[in-house]
This record gives C-alpha cells, sequence and structure tokens, in this order.
C-alpha cells in the first residue's frame, strides 16, 4: 500500500434544511486502504457516500480524488474518474444471467442491449471467469440473476463493482441482511483484494468490521469523531458513549 491521498474530503457540509447530516467533516483515504466508516443510525455514513459520489452536494467544503476537485462534478464524471459504489439493496439485472451482469461491469456498458449486441472481448471473458470464481459463483454463471439468494447477489453485485476496476471501491452496507456464514465470506472476499484496489465500507455490523481488520473511522452526528483499529475503537472512551452505547 502507498501512503499517496486517493481521497481527500475537506470540511464537509451537508445541510437538508437545517440539519446537518455532514457538519464540517474531514478526512483522508490513501491509495490501497480498505477504511471501515461506522457509527449510530443518523451520524451521517450513507450521506458520505452521497457526497463523495455527487448525489448530494455539500454546502461547504470540497472533495479531492487523485488530487482533482470532484465537489461539484455530475455524478456520471465522477464515476469516469474511477469511483464505484454499491448500494445498501442488491443492484443487479435480474432477467440477465450472472456471467451478464459482470459483463456489463467489467465493459462499463450499462445499455446492455447494446452490450449483448457487440460481444464480449476476450479480456472481459477472463475477468469475468476470474471474478465468478471468486465470488464462488461459477456454478450459476448462466442462470439469471433474479434467481440468486439474497446473500448470492449482494457478492454478485460486490463482484461487479470490482470488476469495473474502479480506483475507489464504495461498498454502504455489503452484509445487509446476510447471516454470520455469508458475512465471514464477504470480509474473505473484500480481504481478498488486498491493496489492489481502495476500499471504503459504510457498516454497523461490529463482528462484520473486527474481521476486516482494517482502519476505522467512526462518524457522530455527521462529524469526525474517531480514527484507529478495531481494538482501539473499542476502548474508546467517546466512542464507547455515543456508538457502544456504554458510559464515558
Amino acid at each position: 500500500m502507498t501512503n499517496r491521498p486517493l481521497l481527500s474530503v475537506d470540511g464537509v457540509t451537508v445541510d437538508f434544511d437545517g440539519f446537518k447530516a455532514l457538519n464540517s467533516f474531514s478526512f483522508i483515504l490513501n491509495s490501497g486502504e480498505t477504511r471501515v466508516v461506522i457509527g449510530p443510525n443518523g451520524a451521517g455514513k450513507s450521506t458520505l457516500c452521497d457526497t463523495i459520489i455527487g448525489r448530494v452536494r455539500p454546502a461547504e467544503g470540497h472533495i479531492y480524488f487523485e488530487d482533482v476537485e470532484i465537489t461539484k462534478m455530475a455524478e456520471q464524471d465522477i464515476v469516469r474518474q474511477g469511483i464505484c459504489r454499491k448500494f445498501q439493496a442488491p443492484g443487479v439485472l435480474p432477467e440477465l444471467t450472472v456471467s451478464q451482469n459482470l459483463e456489463l461491469a467489467a465493459q462499463r456498458q450499462y445499455q446492455w442491449w447494446k452490450s449483448l449486441r457487440q460481444g464480449v472481448s476476450a479480456e472481459t471473458r477472463t475477468i469475468v471467469e476470474d471474478m465468478l470464481e471468486r465470488i464462488e459463483l461459477t456454478h450459476r454463471k448462466n442462470e439469471p440473476a433474479g434467481l440468486l439468494s439474497h446473500g448470492e447477489k449482494q457478492w454478485l453485485e460486490i463482484g461487479m463493482v470490482i470488476s469495473t476496476g474502479a480506483k475507489l471501491l464504495l461498498l454502504d452496507e455489503p452484509t445487509a441482511g446476510m447471516g454470520p456464514a455469508e458475512t465471514r465470506r464477504t470480509a474473505e472476499l473484500i480481504k481478498s483484494l488486498g491493496d489492489s484496489q481502495t476500499v471504503l465500507v459504510i457498516d454497523h455490523d461490529m463482528s462484520f468490521v473486527e474481521q476486516l481488520n482494517a482502519s476505522v473511522t467512526v462518524m457522530h452526528q455527521g462529524k469526525f469523531l474517531f480514527q484507529g483499529d478495531i481494538e482501539a475503537v473499542r476502548q474508546d472512551e467517546n466512542v464507547a458513549a455515543v456508538y457502544l452505547g456504554k458510559s464515558a
């Protein structure tokens, strides 16, 4: 992992009719790093993702990606810069096969009818076959994605996000609706990326966060509260008070 900042969020405030979902929030994400952002409901975690990807415009502050300011860029232009987001609910195309969903992502072609007409390159096939193995869905590659279980759809969409080759992956609650075994597999999938891609994970499942063994940023009421490894987070009195429900 290099120590070159890939993403810089500098003093960002998002105001919804007087409610500050983000309140002068700042943090830096280095290239090749996996970072987990946690916090109680309403802390501003998903708003942070929305703001990075351009769905929400900040009232104040700046966001830089590879030293290019993206604060006011259109969402599609931010995606072209190399940022891809996975939402809480799986967003696969149910009528297409598992392989076809991955092909669309690998080709960065979201007009699926056009992509299917153009065919798939040898390079794309290699990416897809490798990803099918990594998400353990090779045996279902020719089945419609709509037939997958909830957990399998989550893995497919994570695989799609990885297959885009984006430099920064935003994973918003990737284990939502999963049981313990599925959660463990999801953690292993994310950890398998190593430092090949930069990953920002939004979650609240502390057992999942612990399995990722990554640096953790804690948010509270739209502000930066604490940052460190999972053990430091557990031992911090302020975090215990606002997030883990203990007295400081």
